[in-house]
């Protein structure tokens, strides 16, 4: 037995689960945990907002595989954070937040103490899959483990800890750190049905989403072994190198392929909600009978009801749907036809993109990682227009839809894998949101180009308020020198504006030390 404070308790059960970084900000209330973790061989990296920090973990998360760990003190840091907690919830994103709490014996009423708030874990609950407030110095390991169970044995989603002050100065007598976190089982009992389905299809097809990632191989080999063409969600870009001549790419949105898929005899969904944040449209119906994979038993009937649930990690699941399969290769059918009319961008002023698209993609590596915005350069073009190898990544804010998520993003990104290239893709508005981040990029030092297409505004909003036949009102914007922002920072910018100076640009970014910004200023449509 040991006798640990509360704040070295939770720094010792981190290390445990095999955490080594943490984004956070030190605050009054948080100095406890920052005590501890230089001891426990736990590196921090210190983001300039809370919002900022959790986007970082959240992107960290997602290159590594691993949960990512941000830590806030009291009270405002920790509302800072909650637009990246439930972006991460709506990604089935492993984010584990830890934040202080007012003391265990703190009165109900209200004393004016600093960072005081009516309930922390309320304010989370809304966001997060849980927000646990720790009653004492002995249970701080189990609330951890509780949060790594969920992060490994089911669908990965945001966890919220609270310590109360008191007890982060507080000791108590602990054994040795305990590590419950076993992984999922597989359950598939229906795995033999379901193969009997895909054999039998005339016409199959693939829905990939977030939750195939960890089973890429599988995916494209089942693809091949049955001739079917793979289209992904957001979250599912890259799944299956989206040079493969079965794939179509993210193109759920498309009235063309949401058409081809409602005619498909079978369709195998994995790791997807089939929702409308996929569709951009109230889900349609796909396929005559989906077979869905999933690690979570309430997606089984969440949306169109499964004909074949197979709940289990998409890569057990999909294992042994191979193991049931005939070992053959069926021919696909003819997908250039259906590629021309998916490659016709849904309004006119989308292909205007293309050209600086694939100016980026001319100079990244195959496995690069794009971190993307909720901006209109993203989902409108780099989505559907940025070709992605199977080694690379690309990290957007689906569902939830937040601003200001690819800088801090690929902040986390780096951090996971400071050895690949990645690239940060905003617009104007968004970035202005976490712009601040630029100062830890550069603290960081590692090269990172960010392109920021420049509408002078937010243009998404300004289109629907003109197609309503509204004047456009708030939305036309002064854009800051965004460039000379950047190297007020530490950092480098530069304005662009053909597709050959972009490529050059992005090119010497990649090679430069800490963040370069690149201006690709926009004509209003």
């Amino acid at each position: 037995m040991v006798r640990l404070t509360g704040g070295e308790a939770l720094v010792r059960a981190l290390r445990a689960h095999g955490t080594d970084l943490v984004f956070g900000i030190p605050g009054t209330h948080n100095l406890e945990l920052y005590r501890h973790l230089p001891a426990y061989g736990v590196r921090q990296v210190t983001p300039r907002h809370e919002q900022g920090a959790g986007y970082a973990a959240d992107g960290y998360a997602r290159v590594s595989g691993r949960p990512g760990v941000a830590v806030t003190t009291t009270g405002p840091a920790l509302l800072n954070i909650a637009a990246a907690v439930g972006q991460a919830y709506s990604d089935s994103v492993p984010l584990l937040v830890v934040s202080p709490g007012m003391p265990l014996r703190h009165p109900r009423l209200a004393t004016g103490m600093l960072h005081e708030m009516r309930s922390q874990t309320e304010a989370l609950r809304g966001v997060a899959a849980f927000s646990h407030r720790v009653s004492s110095v002995e249970e701080v390991e189990a609330a951890v483990a509780r949060a790594f169970t969920l992060f490994r044995g089911g669908r990965p989603r945001p966890v919220h800890l609270e310590l109360p002050l008191d007890l982060l100065e507080e000791t108590g007598e602990l054994g040795p750190a305990a590590v419950t976190a076993p992984q999922l089982a597989a359950r598939f009992p229906d795995v033999t049905a379901a193969a009997a389905a895909l054999a039998a299809a005339y016409r199959p097809a693939l829905v990939l989403g977030g939750g195939a990632r960890e089973a890429a191989d599988a995916c494209r080999e089942l693809a091949e072994r049955l001739g079917a063409p793979v289209v992904t969600t957001a979250n599912g870009k890259g799944v299956v190198a989206e040079d493969h001549p079965l794939s179509l790419g993210v193109a759920l949105h498309t009235a063309v392929v949401q058409k081809w898929l409602a005619d498909r005899d079978v369709v195998l969904a994995v790791g997807t909600e089939l929702a409308e944040s996929d569709f951009w449209c109230p889900p349609p119906r796909v396929g005559g009978t989906p077979v869905l994979v999933d690690v979570d038993p309430a997606q089984m009937y969440a949306g169109q009801p499964a004909d074949h649930p197979l709940v289990g990690p998409a890569r057990s699941v999909l294992e042994a749907l191979l193991a049931a399969l005939p070992q053959r290769e069926r021919s696909a059918d003819d997908l250039s036809d259906l590629r021309e009319q998916r490659d016709v961008p849904t309004r006119d002023r989308d292909a205007r993109w293309v050209p600086y698209l694939a100016a980026v993609r001319s100079v990244l590596a195959p496995d690069a990682i794009v971190t993307s915005d909720s901006a209109m350069c993203c989902y409108y073009g780099a989505l559907p227009h940025l070709p992605l190898a199977a080694e690379g990544r690309y990290l957007h804010p689906t569902g939830f839809g937040t601003l200001g998520y690819a800088l801090p993003a690929a902040v986390g990104a780096l951090a996971a894998a400071p050895g690949r290239q990645v690239l940060a893709l905003s617009g104007d508005g968004g970035l202005q949101f976490t712009v601040q981040e630029l100062a830890t990029a550069v603290q960081e030092g590692h090269p990172l180009p960010v392109v920021v297409f420049d509408n002078g505004g937010y243009g998404e909003i300004r289109e629907e308020m003109a197609a309503r036949g509204d004047r456009p009102l708030a939305v036309d914007l002064a854009t800051p020198d965004l460039s000379a922002l950047a190297r007020a920072y530490g950092g480098h910018g530069v304005r662009v504006s053909t597709p050959a100076a972009l490529a050059e640009a992005v090119r010497t970014a990649l090679h430069t030390p800490g963040p370069t910004v690149i201006t690709v200023p926009e004509e209003r449509p």
